[in-house]
């Protein structure tokens, strides 16, 4: 009877975003303290308008987005949703797209605190995404 060895020359796995992060429990926790900035600091007033007020199918729904994204599972994916067609009905201005990515960037620095490095590129990738959003002809000219 041949016995198999392993294969030793495989690169091993790389940790997922998802990983590094922490898991689900860290990914909910940001989802969490995004909102909970949204709906209490001013300096997100005009993203917060946007939203109803009963914030917690929204808090499922971008805790399932950003665990499937980061490379956990991806149920949420699975369900045939898009983020870009998702917010396509929503008026999206640079505005409240730079609203969403600075209170991200906020939640995921108060939360992640072992891996600076992935808060640091996790926040910049969700603030092109966010920004990614605004319409064409809403985009702002660039100042001189």
């Amino acid at each position: 009877m041949a016995t198999t060895e392993p294969d030793t020359t495989a690169e091993p796995k790389r940790p997922t975003p998802f990983d590094r992060l922490g898991g689900a429990d860290v990914v909910i926790a940001i989802t969490n303290r995004f909102y909970d900035l949204m709906d209490s600091d001013r300096a997100y007033a005009a993203l917060r308008a946007m939203h109803d007020a009963d914030l917690a199918p929204m808090r499922e729904s971008l805790a399932g987005f950003l665990i499937g994204w980061s490379g956990g599972p991806r149920d949420w994916f699975g369900q045939g949703k898009c983020v870009f067609s998702l917010h396509r009905p929503m008026a999206i201005t640079q505005k409240t797209a730079q609203q969403w990515a600075d209170a991200m960037r906020r939640a995921i620095h108060d939360v992640v605190r072992e891996d600076e490095e992935m808060a640091r590129t996790m926040s910049g990738v969700l603030e092109e995404i966010a920004l990614s959003m605004v319409p064409v002809e809403k985009i702002e000219p660039v100042k001189a």
